[in-house]
């Protein structure tokens, strides 16, 4: 792992493996730069890969106050220090910190988000008594029940994507990330999305949505197509809000395809 200095000093860690053309990844929610190993071996043949460790999880440093214009900043900081134009890609929360992080840098060439926790006209959830349940759980020593809610309620991640990841290598390091995940329940519902701030941003955008995905997050790909200005959305029939799990090579060949086209 490789590191980098963030804006506040906190260290923020990345795996570089591949060639080619940069390609920064950032993880959602309860992550770390392994869940992208399921469909990393493919984007190796045509980029030098970033898998970042987003605050708090795996070789990353953290902060004593939580922010996430910290994380915004932690994304933008690793590619900036990248010596050419970058594509960005992002899941979930990591997709949020992607979309504020394009603000916030001018060495993008592309920008691929998959789902981010964008509470339109008050569509996201309501969290203050899972994020309760969870603490009680995670205090009670039982973590991977907290997790498991997060991923029920918030996430609504059906039975079958569930049941995929938990069949997953990174597993053990999901649920032994779970106390940061409840301050990344938290923090989308402070999260004011204002659209008139991403009216001139020009970077082509590849929008990924699941057609069997919580209706929040369908929403929030929708309202990011009508606001980016340079943007196509790829559907993932049948899928939710985990296709690098549940259809790699779908997933690996939308996006190997998006990169491949002319800006």
């Amino acid at each position: 792992m490789e590191t980098i200095s963030s804006v506040d000093g906190t260290q923020i860690a990345y795996e570089r493996t591949g060639s080619g053309p940069p390609l920064v990844l950032v993880h959602g929610t309860s992550a770390d730069h392994t869940r992208w190993d399921v469909v990393r071996s493919p984007f190796e043949e045509h980029n030098t890969v970033y898998a970042i460790d987003r605050r708090g999880r795996g070789e990353s440093g953290d902060a004593t106050d939580y922010a996430l214009e910290r994380e915004f900043e932690d994304v933008a900081a690793v590619v900036d220090s990248i010596a050419e134009p970058v594509i960005l890609l992002g899941h979930s929360y990591g997709a949020l910190c992607s979309l504020e992080a394009a603000l916030r840098t001018d060495n993008l060439s592309k920008l691929v988000l998959y789902e981010p926790p964008i509470s339109v006209d008050d569509s996201y959830p309501e969290t203050e008594d899972v994020v309760t349940e969870m603490e009680a759980l995670y205090e009670d020593g039982k973590p991977e029940d907290a997790l498991v809610l997060f991923f029920r309620t918030v996430a609504s991640v059906p039975p079958a994507e569930l049941d995929a990841l938990r069949g997953a290598p990174n597993w053990p390091n999901r649920v032994a990330a779970v106390n940061t995940v409840i301050r990344e329940v938290l923090a989308p519902t402070r999260y004011e999305f204002d659209p008139t701030r991403f009216e001139d941003l020009t970077t082509p955008t590849l929008l990924l949505s699941g057609s069997e995905s919580a209706p929040y997050l369908k929403d929030a790909i929708e309202e990011l197509r009508t606001v980016l200005p340079n943007n196509r959305v790829v559907v993932f029939d049948g899928h939710a809000h985990a296709a690098m799990n549940t259809a790699p090579d779908l997933f690996v060949d939308e996006v190997l395809a998006f990169l491949r086209e002319s800006s």
